[in-house]
C-alpha cells in the first residue's frame, strides 16, 4: 500500500464514517477501485483508520463523553454490538470484509430502506430531544440495531440512526448519539482487532496505517460539522438516492 493509497482511504473513512452511506463498504470499494490486494492487512487497515475518524468525536464531544449518564447510557448501547461483534468477528473478516458483492447488496437495500423509512416516518411531538433522556432499554435496542451494521456495506450510522427514530428519539438526538456510540464501538472493534493482527504487521504497514489514520482524523471533523448542520433543515433521502447509484456505479467499475 502506498502513501496515496492510505490518504485516500483516510478521506473517504473520514467522509463516510459518519454519515449514513457506510464506511467499511466505501472502503472496500475504494481499495478494490484502487487495486489494492484484499489481504489481511487490508481488513485490519480498513477496521483501524476508523479509529482515526473516531477520535474526532472525543475532540469534538469530550464534554457530553465526560458526563456520567452519558457513559451509563453508552455502555448500556455497547453491549448487544460489542457481544455480537466478538462472537462473529472471525466470520466476518473472513467472509464478509472485502466482499464487493455483499458490500453492493447492501448499499443498494440499505438506499432503498432508507427512503422508505423518511417516506413514512413521522417523528413523535413527544421525541426525546436529549441524549440523557434516552432510556437504557432504548439504548440497549439502538445498540441492537446497530449490531446489524457489522455487514459492510450496511451503515453503523443508517442503522444507528433509523433504529433510535423508530423508538422515539428525535433525528437530531440520535445523530449525536450515533457520534458518541461511536467511541466504545470502534474503539472495541479496532483493540480486538489490532491485539489479533498487528504483530505481523511491517514498519512500513504501520506508517501507512498513521498516514489513514491522520487523515480520517481531520476529514472526519468536516464531515460531523456537516451532517450537525444538515439534519436540522433536511431528511436522509438523498443518501438513499446516493446509496443506490453508489451500487449502481461500482457495480459497472468493479465487477
Amino acid at each position: 500500500m502506498t502513501p496515496f493509497d492510505s490518504v485516500v482511504l483516510g478521506i473517504v473513512e473520514g467522509i463516510t464514517e459518519f454519515l449514513p452511506i457506510s464506511s467499511t463498504g466505501h472502503l472496500i470499494l475504494a481499495s478494490a477501485l484502487l487495486r489494492i490486494p484484499n489481504t489481511d492487512y487490508l481488513k485490519t487497515f480498513e477496521i483501524a483508520i476508523q479509529l482515526g475518524a473516531i477520535l474526532s468525536v472525543v475532540v469534538l464531544f469530550w464534554r457530553t463523553l465526560i458526563n456520567t449518564q452519558t457513559i451509563k447510557t453508552l455502555l448500556v448501547a455497547f453491549i448487544p454490538t460489542g457481544v455480537i461483534g466478538l462472537a462473529l468477528h472471525n466470520i466476518v473478516k473472513t467472509y464478509l470484509l472485502g466482499n464487493e458483492s455483499v458490500v453492493l447488496w447492501s448499499l443498494a437495500l440499505g438506499g432503498i430502506a432508507l427512503i422508505v423509512f423518511e417516506l413514512l416516518h413521522r417523528e413523535r411531538e413527544n421525541a426525546v430531544s436529549n441524549i440523557h433522556e434516552i432510556s437504557y432499554t432504548q439504548a440497549a435496542l439502538i445498540g441492537l440495531a446497530q449490531s446489524i451494521a457489522i455487514i459492510p456495506g450496511v451503515s453503523r450510522s443508517a442503522a444507528t440512526i433509523v433504529g433510535g427514530m423508530l423508538l422515539g428519539v428525535s433525528r437530531a438526538t440520535i445523530v449525536e448519539f450515533s457520534f458518541l456510540l461511536a467511541v466504545p464501538t470502534m474503539t472495541a472493534a479496532t483493540g480486538l482487532d489490532l491485539l489479533k493482527s498487528a504483530g505481523a504487521f511491517s514498519s512500513d504497514q504501520f506508517s501507512a496505517l498513521g498516514i489513514g489514520f491522520v487523515t480520517s482524523f481531520f476529514v472526519a471533523l468536516f464531515a460531523i460539522k456537516f451532517l450537525l448542520a444538515y439534519v436540522r433543515k433536511h431528511s436522509f433521502i438523498p443518501f438513499g438516492v446516493y446509496r443506490i447509484l453508489a451500487a449502481l456505479m461500482f457495480f459497472l467499475l468493479v465487477a
